[in-house]
């Protein structure tokens, strides 16, 4: 069994340390110091359709072991592009929505997230990142809005390191903590992009 040592690596380096292991073993036992690195590992096997177990060691030490499964023969190859036509995903990356009075910006992003709720075909993803990620927080007016999108099926991500930047982390109400190599990954993946 390969064995990477990822404590002290900051988001998303355990992952990709991780990722880049499994190219060449079929099982990978990686040590990191905090809980968030082991949910983005779990998220990772997830997706690779491999088998994860974690052991927790002590408050500051997590040992998660990622083994290939026989059905994964493809897992980790580039996949091709999907192009379903109206398949979109959104990026938010502010309280406001544009430049210019900063109130008026911030109606006008609760009533685009009010507005998706309202559309034919919701988004595959949403990605919340640097100043929008107090959007999927507890106090965040558009907070019924993005619950009603993810009982829909949406899927709602929050960048694990901004989260963090801004000492919001315990305060998410919606949606997935994630870490910058999945969102570059969402985003490669994408048929369509909408920032507003």
């Amino acid at each position: 069994m390969f064995k990477v040592n990822a404590v002290g690596l900051a988001c998303p380096l355990p992952v990709i340390e991780t990722r880049k292991a499994l190219k060449d073993n079929d099982r990978v036992e990686t040590t990191v110091d905090n809980e968030i690195a082991t949910e983005n590992l779990r998220k990772m096997a997830n997706q690779l359709g491999f088998t994860y177990e974690l052991k927790k060691e002590s408050e500051k030490r997590f040992v998660v072991t990622i083994t290939k499964a026989d059905n994964a023969e493809k897992a980790g190859q580039p996949e091709a592009a999907t192009k379903d036509g109206d398949e979109y995903i959104v990026v938010i990356d502010s309280v406001t929505m544009g430049n210019g009075d900063e109130q008026f910006g911030e109606n006008l992003m609760k009533t685009f997230i009010y507005t998706l709720t309202e559309q034919d075909v919701l988004p595959k993803q949403i990605i919340f990142y640097n100043g929008g990620v107090p959007l999927i927080t507890e106090e965040s007016e558009a907070l019924t809005d993005l619950k009603k999108l993810a009982a829909a099926g949406v899927k709602i991500y929050g960048c694990g390191a901004c989260l963090n930047f801004y000492g919001l982390t315990d305060k998410v109400g919606v949606g997935e903590i994630t870490n910058m190599f999945a969102i570059v990954e969402m985003m490669r993946k994408a048929y369509r992009i909408i920032k507003p």
